[in-house]
């Protein structure tokens, strides 16, 4: 008789729930920031990527190792050009649907060419990159004033995520930023970009609850703002499970946190028109796997970013997250849904969306996710999604931690 042995999603369970490891090093700077003695103070770098891993992906990158073909792809695209020009607005105003507005795609295209100089620098400690990122972000902290229209706050999400993670680089590991512009940088995100994606968005689709609390925690990470940060991580335990729905929810997914969809024909409708519940389904599956690519992303990024900081919610929505995973890269495969899914058609639109989240779920705890592991494979190296999605093959790929 062959051994016993734990099924492997009750492994995976298991290992979620042992104590983490906080991210960080004696070798890296000492953290900024006061706060009261009960709460550690923050880790630096640690929006999205931390020291370590900034340490192992360097090292990989010059061996020649998988994450070259990212980092090549990476630095020949039109972001990682030193000859790459800002383009600030005072006001950004972006109406749902309507495009180019002023100074979306220039926003979005910046914050990406900044963080892309970031990771350059990063790698190669050529301090052309790190110098272009600077100017990137010294030009908009010295312009930008204010998002208008009806989409300003999911737009202040896009770019106030890539912005933060791109700043949390630049001030962590270059000493070349002045003073002057650091402290205008961190009140463009303090009074421009925080107070947008802080907004309650509690009947919208649930990507913007999501993609705004990424920006958020991004930001408060950067600003060393314990009470920002504390409000993101609420927001994020409202709203996933409300998002992901596993069985144990019953027979109805969870409404949306502070909205007024409650009734089983309402959620049905938010759900656009889906009223059986198979695992991992999210609330927008019906509507296209593009928007549940961005809510996994936004997901990811925010776990990802606690994670650096010491705390694991990761363990706290694992089945709901790695059964969104695997149904949703099934689909975006081509498998055909049953008729009781979306009348058995669905829009396969996802974009780069899921390394973060495999990386941590496959790569650290050894979760079996074959049809995500298909679905990255046709994907790398993912470039970006030209909103707040971008080089995360490079970044997470290769570096289970």
């Amino acid at each position: 008789m062959a051994p016993s042995r734990i099924p492997r999603g009750v492994a995976v369970l298991l290992l979620a729930l042992l104590p983490v490891v906080a991210a960080g090093s004696p070798a890296e700077p000492p953290p900024r920031g006061q706060h009261s003695r009960a709460a550690a103070p923050f880790r630096h770098p640690g929006v999205l990527v931390s020291g370590p891993q900034l340490r192992a992906l360097r090292a990989r990158v010059q061996d020649g190792d998988e994450p070259f073909r990212a980092f090549r792809a990476m630095r020949r695209s039109h972001y990682g050009q030193l000859s790459y020009a800002p383009r600030p607005v005072p006001v950004v105003e972006c109406r749902p649907n309507v495009n180019p507005g002023v100074g979306c795609l220039d926003e979005r295209e910046d914050a990406i060419a900044a963080y892309t100089h970031a990771l350059i620098w990063a790698v190669t400690r050529d301090r052309a990159h790190a110098g272009k990122a600077v100017q990137i972000m010294d030009a908009w902290s010295a312009r930008l004033t204010d998002h208008t229209e009806g989409n300003a706050p999911l737009q202040a999400a896009w770019a106030g995520s890539t912005w933060a993670r791109a700043a949390e680089l630049i001030r962590s590991t270059y000493g070349g930023w002045p003073p002057a512009g650091v402290h205008r940088f961190e009140r463009l995100l303090r009074d421009v970009y925080l107070p947008e994606v802080t907004v309650a968005v509690p009947d919208h689709n649930g990507n913007w609850d999501l993609t705004l609390t990424d920006a958020a925690t991004g930001i408060a990470v950067f600003l060393d703002d314990r009470a920002a940060y504390d409000e993101a991580l609420r927001r994020f335990r409202a709203r996933v499970p409300a998002y992901f729905y596993v069985r144990a929810d019953g027979p109805l997914p969870r409404p949306p946190p502070g909205g007024q969809i409650d009734t089983p024909e309402e959620i049905a409708a938010y759900w656009f028109g889906q009223r059986t519940y198979p695992e991992g389904l999210a609330q927008e599956t019906c509507r296209n796997l593009m928007h549940v690519g961005y809510a996994l992303a936004a997901t990811a990024h925010i776990a990802e970013t606690a994670l650096h900081q010491g705390t694991d919610l990761y363990a706290e929505v694992a089945p709901r997250i790695t059964a969104a995973l695997e149904l949703h890269s099934r689909y975006q495969l081509g498998e055909r849904p049953p008729a009781s899914l979306c009348g058995g058609r669905v829009e396969r639109t996802m974009g780069p969306d899921l390394e973060v989240a495999y990386h941590h779920y496959h790569g650290r705890l050894g979760a079996d996710l074959p049809q995500t592991a298909k679905l990255l494979a046709r994907q790398r190296p993912a470039g970006t999604d030209d909103l707040f999605v971008a080089w995360e093959t490079l970044t997470h790929a290769a570096d289970p931690g």
